[in-house]
């Protein structure tokens, strides 16, 4: 695991001292290793966290000639059967590196060969022969990697950060800002900066010093499956899970140093550590945290599994406190990005961190399992797509119509939408009504199934696809790699952590895409079929429980130790005179906030992110106002 980064000028050569502080932005990535390659218009970078081949994996790594020249983040699962394959091809392998396999396949397939991998990685790929740079991200955005197509060449990075330091242009993305407004993190591919974009998951670029820029993906999500193909049963898809899942947890035991699993108690973090366990010669070492507020506090269903195992068990009771992480958890993520659940992340890792460099982790399981609660809401209004179409319209209108306080306002706008998806992003976005309430007319997005298919392509699909399967398509591409993954790998890396998660490897994922979404949930519970296939692993009190996220108990914190933090920032001039929101509602929102007479914790949260953000940029460049300076 890694932090890359580097540049390809289109005049004159590469600098290494540009080179140096790209990387020195990201030495919490690799605080093992470090090493600069150049070559002429080619600079590359890396800091390394060593996990596997420790003595020899030292990058950037080039091949038998030094023609070819390869920087890499992550993890390749299948790179020693790749091995065999090249070595009986004529390769000569010099170290026992999974980055090497990278090397070599390139010079045997090409772009061509990305597809072949089994992992999570973001690399690039310098070819001194044609002067041309290939970078290559893993299919579903495990890692992250950022570019900048520029006059003056392309620049390439793990981080933002290392962009900041080559002295990319900052000037913020009205429309990337519209969209973390509406979804509280901002999707791939846009950044929160105009000059820099996201290669997307399953992406490829290549970038020749002539400035030529070709783009492409090698791999998509399928979309989830309405009807089994003829002989798949269900027997069948058990067996086939418990199968998969389990080589896809052996798979990321490969480690030569200390290795552990997060969990949290719930369902998919338990059957990764139950799958660990069985495989693992050496108790496996778990990590926990909990809170105070007993509706968040899940140690005692974590406690239950880490019994049945034995595991080298260790938990971390978080406090109020926390929260004076924000900082920095705004210098982690370099743009706006307001999943709280960030905090227990950052804190979890920082505990495990101090006894392994490796976990494994449960992120995955509601995408492709149909887990979220979401999903059993839609499953839940299915009978509102029945409802014609003219009495949907003036039930809209008397939605409208309704004063914010009154009761039933949110749901009657939510049944009256006139799709499926429509339906979902209002269940899901925490109301556009409310969006559309706060934010000033510039900053609003029509934010309605045809925006959703211009914006993101084919990771929406069309309204003749069940709803449940448009919206679990939505959560594993959109939300997956745009939030889910983001805070993962930002959290993690921030402690020099390496998270891997078995439930988003390719194999399985594939499979649960030809599981067809009847067998995944029904009868208001999710995730049945993969209970159905791994459940007595579990104990029974953990099958029986109400799903819960990985959550923190921000309501009460908001009226309570930081509700003076949330006013200050919220309410006073700075942030009201950007013109983004509405003061009076802002206000209204915090005061029935603190009544408790609405939970409005994530739109505060959201805010208050936003605040401290544009604050800490502007004081780190100079500028005299980020946003107003749009206009």
């Amino acid at each position: 695991m890694c932090g890359i980064a580097g540049y390809v000028t289109r005049g004159g050569a590469a600098d290494r001292s540009t080179v140096q502080g790209m990387c020195d932005q990201i030495r919490h990535r690799g605080p093992d290793d470090e090493g600069i390659h150049l070559d002429g218009a080619c600079g590359l970078g890396m800091r390394r966290l060593s996990i596997i081949d420790l003595n020899t994996g030292h990058q950037p790594m080039c091949n038998e000639d030094g023609a070819v020249w390869v920087v890499f983040n992550g993890e390749i699962y299948n790179f020693q059967e790749l091995r065999r394959e090249l070595i009986g091809r004529g390769h000569a392998f010099a170290t026992n590196s999974d980055t090497e396999t990278l090397l070599h396949l390139y010079e045997q397939e090409g772009r061509q060969g990305i597809s072949r991998l089994r992992g999570m990685f973001a690399y690039a790929i310098w070819d001194s022969r044609n002067r041309s740079l290939l970078l290559a991200r893993d299919r579903l955005g495990k890692k992250p990697i950022y570019y900048a197509a520029l006059p003056e060449g392309l620049f390439f990075a793990s981080e933002i950060k290392s962009l900041r330091a080559a002295g990319v242009p900052l000037d913020i993305d009205e429309q990337a800002l519209r969209l973390y407004l509406h979804l509280g993190y901002v999707p791939d591919p846009w950044s929160v900066f105009r000059a820099i974009r996201k290669l997307p998951p399953g992406g490829w670029l290549t970038y020749g010093q002539d400035g030529r820029l070709e783009q492409g993906r090698y791999w998509e999500v399928p979309p989830p499956c309405e009807e089994p193909a003829a002989g798949f049963t269900e027997a069948a898809a058990c067996e086939e899970i418990r199968r998969v899942f389990d080589e896809s947890v052996r798979l990321r035991m490969i480690s030569d140093v200390p290795l552990g699993a997060f969990l949290s108690g719930g369902i998919d973090s338990s059957l990764v550590v139950a799958s660990l366990a069985r495989q693992s010669s050496q108790r496996v070492k778990t990590f926990s945290i909990g809170f105070e507020e007993p509706e968040f506090n899940e140690l005692p269903y974590a406690r239950l599994l880490a019994a049945q195992y034995n595991t080298e068990h260790r938990e971390l009771v978080v406090r109020p406190d926390a929260v004076s992480l924000v900082p920095k958890l705004i210098a982690s993520f370099d743009e706006p990005f307001a999943d709280s659940s960030a905090i227990p992340v950052y804190l979890v890792s920082q505990f495990a961190a101090q006894h392994v460099k490796v976990v494994l982790t449960g992120d995955g399981g509601d995408e492709f399992f149909a887990g979220y609660t979401s999903f059993l809401d839609v499953e839940r209004f299915r009978w509102a797509g029945r409802i014609p179409r003219p009495a949907r319209r003036a039930l809209s209108c008397i939605a409208d119509l309704l004063p914010y306080q009154a009761y039933g306002k949110n749901y009657l706008r939510a049944i009256s939408r006139p799709s499926a998806l429509d339906r979902y992003i209002e269940f899901g976005t925490t109301g556009t009504f409310l969006r559309r309430r706060v934010l000033q007319p510039q900053w609003r997005l029509p934010w309605d199934a045809a925006f959703f298919r211009e914006a993101f392509g084919s990771a929406i699909l069309p309204d003749s696809a069940d709803c449940l399967s448009q919206a679990m398509q939505f959560e594993a591409t959109v939300k997956l790699a745009g939030d889910i993954l983001v805070k993962v790998d930002r959290m993690s890396m921030a402690q020099s952590l390496e998270v891997r998660c078995p439930l988003l490897d390719q194999e399985l994922v594939a499979l649960a895409c030809r599981i067809p979404n009847r067998w995944k949930i029904h009868g208001g519970r999710g995730k049945l079929i993969l209970l159905k296939a791994l459940g007595d692993r579990l104990p029974p009190e953990l099958l029986n429980r109400p799903k819960r996220g990985f959550g923190i108990p921000l309501r009460h914190w908001f009226r309570g130790p930081l509700r003076s933090l949330v006013w200050d920032h919220l309410t006073g001039a700075g942030f009201l005179n950007r013109g983004i929101v509405s003061g009076p509602f802002v206000r209204q929102a915090l005061q029935e906030h603190a009544a408790g007479r609405r939970d409005n914790s994530f739109l505060i949260w959201q805010w208050l992110v936003l605040a401290l953000w544009l604050e800490t940029h502007e004081a780190a460049h100079g500028l005299p106002s980020a946003v107003r300076a749009l206009g």
